[in-house]
């Protein structure tokens, strides 16, 4: 990755102004890049670090998406305070930026994408790179939706071709799509054709571990349908796993950030602020989760700082990782004194420390130190995310191989040991996870709650808050209970979708009012997306 995720974008034409035989000499800079000379190749490390900014950026899932599925609780207030808004709902100094920061880097991520498309269309020499930058493109645009609803799809990208103001598609009509051109993709890709050169996943161009990434894009894709077009979800379903999906952990997407040369995970950059590391906390809601289950994570992920404010604002220093002592923060609490002090909450543990050194929330569990390292990887989609929905395809009666139970088990295995990934601080080894999974079989009457349930903590303990929400929309598992803040935006109900950029509304103000008039109640926090039903 390093220096060569610097992209070479936009390709310059020749300067058409003189007349004269020799024109393409004198007015070609040979300095420029053409399209028969860029290598493609040089894209995809950008689309693939725009979209992880577009799912794990500091403005992004960590702050808010993060509260919303209630994996982190925090005691933030007010408008100065970038936590305030996804723990309680209400308008913070950075709501409008974050608005638009999945929309922006998911675009620009799409955008790298296409354009590597079109300068490997045609050429079956670049089969491979164009089928992966379909694949891309296929994620990007389903994020985007996911979060937004309605977006331009089949008019988007398309600058160039003076296109500046898209319609929006409906979610309907770009997940049909984006699941029949995922298939051609996959299909499509080559092991005998040339590989790609400049990959950022750890694949490093590995192309059956990409056909095997397509198929379970296309998978996850589709089970976002099953409540709203079974027909689909199921078609596509059992074809993503007839093609092969991920079979180990070894086939996880994801980068490994490179923090001194600029790319560092932003997860760890919003963990080790000082505000953040003191008032950020796991969930009451996460915590009891894990210690109900005697789950193996909990010593690996959560720590009791020591006691004492400057202990607790020590990025450097861990705590205790006893799960005996771990205790999740509630959500939508403050240190403000009034109503919704921490103080108030029920369970309060009681303060820590002495004299200026009493702090208020300093026996409530904290991320461990793993989270705050800013070369941490940055997941994308992981075996253990495919497996828990083949166990929840099984569970309905799609035709996939093997047993509901049996997924289950792969799921909860392959996300223990995906932890290893930090380190060895956060590993938990094969046998270990095989005996807690064994221990906690999928029982068939409550399947489909422990499946999604598994879902929310394997992807909130990786850190892929995106996702963690929006499965959660999707299941409706974990039942979460609203947090109703004052001044909150929400009505006090767990926002649903992010309203579009501020700047549709001025910039494309007739295809943002066609959209935002298709939505239940209005480009607001919680209309819902055409799949969340």
């Amino acid at each position: 990755m390093k220096k060569r995720l610097i992209a070479i974008v936009f390709l310059i034409g020749a300067l058409q102004f003189s007349c004269t035989d020799n024109f393409d000499e004198l007015n070609t800079d040979p300095t420029k890049a053409s399209g028969t000379t860029f290598d493609p190749n040089l894209l995809l490390p950008s689309a693939q670090w725009s979209y992880v900014n577009a799912t794990a950026g500091y403005n992004g899932p960590i702050l808010f998406q993060s509260m919303w599925a209630q994996v982190l609780a925090s005691t933030t207030s007010g408008a100065a305070n970038y936590y305030s808004n996804g723990d309680k709902y209400v308008i913070s100094s950075n709501t409008n930026s974050y608005l638009a920061s999945t929309w922006n880097e998911g675009y620009k991520a799409a955008s790298f994408a296409y354009e590597m498309e079109q300068l490997t269309k045609d050429n079956a020499a670049r089969v491979n790179l164009n089928s992966i930058a379909v694949i891309m493109q296929a994620m990007c645009f389903a994020t985007i939706s996911d979060t937004y609803g309605d977006i331009p799809y089949t008019q988007a990208l398309q600058g160039k071709a003076g296109t500046s103001l898209p319609v929006y598609d409906t979610q309907e009509s770009i997940y049909k799509s984006l699941l029949s051109r995922l298939e051609t993709a996959t299909a499509a890709l080559n092991p005998a054709a040339a590989l790609p050169t400049n990959d950022a996943f750890t694949y490093k161009g590995d192309v059956a571990k990409w056909k095997k990434f397509g198929n379970s894009l296309m998978l996850k894709l589709a089970m976002r349908l099953v409540k709203v077009d079974a027909a689909t979800a199921k078609t596509y379903a059992e074809k993503a796993a007839a093609g092969g999906v991920f079979s180990s952990v070894d086939d996880d997407a994801y980068i490994m950030a490179d923090n001194a040369n600029s790319y560092g995970n932003a997860n760890a950059a919003a963990l080790s602020t000082l505000a953040d590391v003191y008032q950020v906390r796991w969930s009451k809601t996460m915590i009891d989760y894990l210690k109900a289950n005697n789950d193996p994570r909990l010593s690996k992920v959560a720590e009791v700082p020591p006691a004492g404010l400057t202990a607790n604002q020590d990025m450097a220093t861990g705590g205790s990782t006893d799960p005996s002592v771990q205790i999740g923060l509630p959500n939508g609490y403050d240190l403000n004194g009034g109503a919704t002090d921490i103080s108030r909450s029920a369970g309060y543990p009681g303060p820590t420390g002495s004299g200026a050194e009493v702090t208020a929330i300093g026996k409530y569990s904290r991320p461990t130190m793993v989270y705050r390292n800013r070369n941490a990887p940055i997941f994308v989609l992981t075996y253990a995310e495919t497996e828990l929905l083949l166990a929840e395809a099984a569970t309905r009666g799609f035709n996939v191989t093997g047993t509901a139970a049996q997924h289950y088990k792969n799921g909860v295995v392959g996300g223990m040991v995906a932890l290893g990934r930090w380190g060895t601080a956060a590993a938990i080894d094969a046998a270990t996870a095989n005996t807690y999974a064994d221990a906690h079989p999928l029982v068939a009457a409550n399947a489909l709650k422990q499946i999604n349930e598994q879902y929310w903590a394997t992807n909130g303990l990786l850190m892929n808050n995106s996702e963690a929400w929006n499965n959660w929309k999707r299941s409706g598992y974990p039942a979460l209970t609203p947090v109703n803040y004052t001044g909150n935006f929400s009505g006090g109900q767990i926002p649903r979708r992010q309203p579009y950029p501020t700047t549709e509304a001025t910039l494309n103000t007739a295809n943002y009012q066609s959209a935002a008039g298709r939505l239940g109640s209005g480009d607001n926090w919680v209309s819902r997306v055409w799949w969340d039903k």
